[in-house]
């Protein structure tokens, strides 16, 4: 059996990011801060040889992509509806506060997709994706929500947000499933629980 790893990869910052509102599928560019956290993690991802690099198509994650892309010498093979991010209905270009509070409900707010459908969605495209590219080294660069609700799924585990630009790496087994090794850049230890 084969094993396949993924480098999933926040897309760099956004002006909604620093301003702290919600974006969800909201289609808002990288900011020039994440144009450079997107070259800074070139560096990070350039030890290691990557077969493919696929990305969600909302234009912070591809330029990120393309950034990552161009900095590897590779080429954006796709970008994929399933990876889009989490999306927060009414709630999009909020911040926190009474605006945003009215519309809460158990598990989102309202008119969002529920982080069940997230989850799924994101689980669905990375094992289309390590189904395709068996045995491959796979750099995907998706969204904060979505990379968390997925890893969540696969793993078991309840992890906290994930930071713009940083990697998480998982590796995917036909029979034994998901491991997470590296989260928010960090290496963690086997077995253990972020």
């Amino acid at each position: 059996m084969t094993l396949t790893t993924f480098a999933l990869v926040r897309h760099g910052q956004t002006d909604w990011n620093a301003e702290r509102r919600l974006q969800g599928a909201t289609d808002i560019p990288l900011n020039d801060v994440g144009r450079g956290q997107a070259r800074d993690a070139v560096a990070v991802l350039s030890g290691q040889d990557w077969d493919v690099v696929v990305s969600s198509p909302l234009s912070r994650a591809a330029e990120t992509a393309d950034i990552i892309a161009a900095g590897l010498g590779l080429d954006v093979a796709r970008r994929l509806p399933g990876l889009m991010e989490r999306g927060y209905g009414k709630a999009e270009g909020l911040q926190a506060g009474p605006e945003l509070d009215a519309l809460r409900i158990p598990g989102g707010f309202e008119g969002a997709e529920s982080e069940e459908s997230t989850a799924a969605r994101g689980l669905a495209a990375l094992e289309s994706l390590a189904e395709e590219f068996s045995g491959k080294r796979v750099l995907v660069v998706a969204h904060g929500t979505l990379i968390r609700l997925t890893l969540n799924q696969a793993t078991g585990q309840t992890l906290p947000s994930v930071e713009n630009a940083a990697l998480n790496l998982v590796h995917h087994h036909p029979v034994d499933g998901w491991d997470l090794e590296y989260f928010n850049g960090e290496r963690l230890l086997a077995g253990a629980e972020v």
